[in-house]
């Protein structure tokens, strides 16, 4: 995956109108006004964010005579899902040193005779 199309995926997904139409088509096709909905917003505003969601190659619109149904396209997702891999394996990582210096810390020190009185 390119820096510029992680870059545009990244984009796409931080406004939450966008990661709620993606909600919707991953549930299946839908056409612009069932995707409008939901929202309290022009049918322009609707598609100004299909047309980004696109750009970014997350959805798709086809044509089937008069309708026009969008699809959801996962594979920026799945190169999303992959780039952070790599930083839960940092994270898990992390979360195991952590769990054995609190594992540690609750160890009793000294001689285990001293603790039988």
């Amino acid at each position: 995956m390119t820096e510029d199309r992680l870059d545009a995926t990244f984009a796409s997904l931080a406004d939450p109108t966008r990661r709620a139409i993606l909600a919707r088509l991953a549930q299946g096709e839908a056409t612009v006004n069932e995707l409008a909905e939901p929202f309290e917003m022009s049918l322009p505003a609707i598609s100004r964010h299909l047309k980004v969601l696109e750009r970014a190659g997350l959805i798709s619109r086809g044509r089937e005579a008069q309708w026009r149904p969008c699809r959801l396209e996962a594979g920026p997702l799945k190169d999303i899902a992959n780039w952070v891999e790599r930083y839960r394996r940092f994270w898990d990582a992390s979360f195991d040193r952590m769990a054995d210096y609190l594992k540690e810390l609750q160890t009793p020190k000294g001689d285990p005779d001293d603790r039988k009185n």
